[in-house]
């Protein structure tokens, strides 16, 4: 058995569901098929919510296109045996989305758990239209079995209950050939609807394959593949054929958005390898994820396009520690910290990261004896491996020099920022140069 993901790129329209059903239907194993909301409907739902929370009647406008194009897409890619069963059931979910959106404006509030309601009506009304398209496929509904918990203010995935209503659900499918999922929603303890947050379809599929002993993961997207950098930057990236699941892992972390970041680590404990493939190019290799290693020292170069730089001036090195925990407890993501009470944060993260800091060190602030610095519009760029030894010795240093001969000021200098990858922090305005300058410089 394997398991199959299709991002909203693959179920966006008419004629990319038409690429869908080739590739599940030509599948000559049994399958799991997890599938995103249709492309940008997500986002439209979020854009919903905006409205009706601001009493704007135009987000009724948003809930008439989301029905008109489900309704277009149902009537172009499902059976008319199956079209008319399909559209009913859509247009409840419809009908309730606008129920829960009304209820919004009436109380000019939208809460985290209203929020995540409503962005769930991407995915319950994708799968409704994949399973009716695809033939002989059974759908098997996330929300009975995916749950998640609260951990500082976020929803993580409850593994253990997550297993077990697993097992219980998918044994009875076990002689079904294609089963459908919708990726990215779940409930929590409380049976109320949440999710695993952007990006969560890939993470559903993954925790599916894992359970259930998959042979592979296939996550299909919109690219041939893991790139040695982003080819709309750098022209001469090429396609990785292979990857390790830790250079996956890191090139995820420092911006690839090919696939979600908490995606790798379910598939990685069970050592069931992942492919990357393109919808659109289904005869392209892909790039295999496997715990074999590339062979080379640098894969790949990868970016976060908007982080700052958090300093807190004055302090000793020993009260690093004390800076970083008190941002990690908090949920803020920390890059590439040292111990000089510095680190990289992502930019959506700032706020928050002043909010914390300054509670923390409330005392000293007053006193005058540190103040915080936050220098924004930085970029940061990283260079990754298995490992920094497998990277040329003097890598660090390599990194420094092919900004400098492109005169690009480096605003944190080149370090290890952890096992797999070198890591700077330059100025957003020089990100693209960067990039080409250092995949120049490391790929071959």
């Amino acid at each position: 058995m394997k398991v199959l993901k299709f991002g909203g790129t693959s179920v966006g329209t008419s004629k990319s569901l038409q690429y869908v059903k080739s590739i599940v239907e030509s599948q000559t194993e049994p399958c799991i098929v997890t599938v995103s909301a249709l492309g940008g409907i997500t986002n439209r739902l979020i854009e919903c919510s905006g409205r009706a929370s601001n009493a704007d009647p135009s987000f009724h406008d948003i809930i008439s296109e989301i029905r008109t194009r489900h309704s277009d897409v149902i009537e172009s890619v499902v059976p008319p045996t199956l079209s008319d069963r399909c559209k009913d059931a859509v247009k409840v979910l419809i009908d309730e989305l606008e129920l829960v959106c009304n209820a919004v404006a009436l109380l000019r509030e939208l809460t985290p758990r209203s929020q995540d309601l409503i962005v769930s009506y991407g995915e319950r009304m994708s799968c409704l239209i994949v399973s009716a398209m695809i033939e002989n496929s059974v759908l098997c509904d996330s929300l009975d079995f995916i749950r998640t918990r609260q951990v500082y203010g976020k929803s993580v995935l409850d593994s253990e209950t997550t297993s077990a209503l697993i097992q219980e659900k998918f044994k009875p499918l076990a002689g079904h050939k294609c089963v459908i999922v919708p990726g990215f929603i779940a409930r929590d303890n409380e049976e109320h609807i949440s999710n695993l947050g952007r990006g969560g379809s890939d993470y559903t599929a993954a925790i599916l394959a894992a359970e259930l002993k998959a042979t592979v993961l296939e996550i299909w997207t919109d690219v041939d593949g893991f790139m040695t950098a982003d080819p709309r930057i750098v022209p001469d990236a090429s396609v990785i054929d292979n990857l390790s699941f830790v250079e996956a892992m890191e090139l995820c972390n420092f911006g690839a958005k090919v696939v979600y970041p908490p995606t790798i680590y379910p598939v990685f404990s069970a050592n069931i390898p992942i492919l990357i493939k393109n919808t659109f190019n289904a005869e392209a290799k892909g790039t295999l994820i496997a715990e074999n290693k590339s062979g080379r020292g640098v894969v790949g170069v990868s970016a976060i396009a908007k982080t700052c730089l958090i300093s807190l001036v004055g302090a000793p090195a020993e009260w690093s520690a004390r800076m970083i925990n008190s941002l990690t407890r908090n949920g803020v993501e920390t890059l590439m910290p040292n111990n000089k009470c510095q680190c990289g944060i992502h930019a959506s993260d700032s706020a928050r990261t002043m909010e914390i800091l300054n509670g923390k060190f409330a005392e000293e602030l007053a006193s005058g004896i540190v103040r915080i610095e936050l220098t924004s519009d930085l970029s940061t760029i990283a260079i990754i491996g298995s490992a920094t030894e497998q990277m040329p010795d003097n890598a660090a240093e390599q990194f420094a020099s092919a900004l400098n001969c492109q005169g690009i000021p480096v605003a944190y200098a080149p370090c290890k920022a952890s096992t797999g990858a070198v890591a700077c922090m330059v100025p957003s305005s020089f990100l693209n140069q960067s990039l080409n300058a250092i995949h120049s410089s490391f790929i071959i």
